[in-house]
């Protein structure tokens, strides 16, 4: 089992998982889970000592925001920054009936490409917010931009996915990938590898604004691919932040109807600068006969709450829970995700 972290250690991580909640600035939530890491490297006499001298902001990585969350930890109190984010924390990010019925999130993403922190933490996280499974969903080689892993890199996660589900029985810890759609609508994995996951996220993250003709054979062929669980963030928008984009165009008709034909489920992407589908694409997908994925795209712990965001779509789009595969048991979700390879 997790051995037990100390309480400063774990105090820096949850200021920082409600501060990711609150998508405050990357760079001050960044400086909370450094001096967490930094903490978490030295034994609990070096814990005593500092705190005896008041050293903490000797230890490379601790400012004075971050030692004081510490003192007041090392003195068994709740941090004055802590309990304000707490309390912020007791209000959903949005009011769903459908989101307690959410049982997993199938796009996620560590430090092994993008994300912000191991993925032990993210799993730890997972399973303290009640989900009972969580895919591991990195990206594949062609996207170099976010560290996409190698085939030889993808194995050796699995590894390490081994290792953390040995810790932690009370959550299941699926092997996932998120996968690029290449120009031609192929997958950017070996077949083999594709093959060997519990969950592959098929996304388009180049050449968004390719013909629609074009688009739609590319993702109608990805769709079709037998490996493909999850369509992504089928139009690749950003609707707000730094890099606002546009979304791309294809005849969603003809793509949602060969999600329905070859049994992939559609993604709800609960980012909020995703949004993605939009409100029209999401009752077109509903009115087809779509199965549905809410998933998080979460790239940091607190962002696995985003969640919430997705529920609330999905409801006030009136799809039935029983549509949506995130809502289903483990079980479940496995034979109908290994359903279409075996066909």
């Amino acid at each position: 089992m997790p051995v037990d972290i100390p309480a400063p250690v774990a105090a820096l991580r949850e200021v920082a998982f409600w501060r990711e909640r609150r998508r405050d600035e990357t760079r001050r939530v960044e400086a909370y889970r450094k001096a967490a890491d930094a903490l978490a490297a030295l034994d609990a006499d070096d814990l005593v000592v500092l705190h005896e001298n008041n050293a903490w902001q000797s230890v490379p990585g601790v400012g004075p925001s971050t030692a004081a969350v510490i003192r007041e930890a090392m003195d068994g109190r709740v941090p004055p920054t802590l309990a304000e984010l707490r309390e912020w924390g007791q209000t959903p990010l949005a009011e769903s009936e459908l989101r307690s019925r959410l049982r997993g999130d199938l796009h996620t993403h560590t430090l092994w490409s993008d994300g912000g922190s191991p993925l032990e933490e993210m799993v730890t996280v997972a399973a303290r917010l009640g989900r009972e499974y969580i895919a591991i969903t990195d990206h594949s080689p062609r996207l170099r931009v976010a560290n996409g892993l190698s085939a030889e890199r993808l194995q050796e996660q699995w590894r390490e996915i081994e290792r953390v589900q040995a810790d932690h029985g009370d959550i299941r810890v699926l092997r996932g990938i998120e996968v690029d759609i290449l120009d031609d609508g192929s997958l950017d994995q070996r077949d083999d590898l594709l093959g060997s996951l519990d969950i592959v996220v098929a996304s388009v993250h180049s050449k968004l604004q390719m013909d629609a003709d074009y688009m739609t054979r590319r993702m109608v062929a990805a769709i079709a691919n037998p490996h493909t669980t999850v369509l992504g963030h089928c139009t690749g928008r950003k609707v707000e932040g730094g890099k606002v984009r546009g979304q791309s165009s294809f005849d969603a008709e003809v793509v949602f109807a060969a999600c329905a034909q070859f049994g992939v489920a559609v993604e709800i992407n609960a980012r909020p600068e995703r949004n993605d589908p939009p409100d029209d694409l999401l009752a077109l997908a509903h009115e087809l006969d779509c199965v549905f994925s809410i998933d998080t795209d979460a790239h940091a712990p607190g962002q696995l709450d985003f969640a919430d965001l997705g529920a609330a779509r999905a409801e006030a789009a009136g799809i039935d829970p029983d549509r949506i595969i995130t809502t289903w048991p483990v079980e479940r979700l496995l034979e109908f995700s290994r359903r279409r390879r075996a066909a």
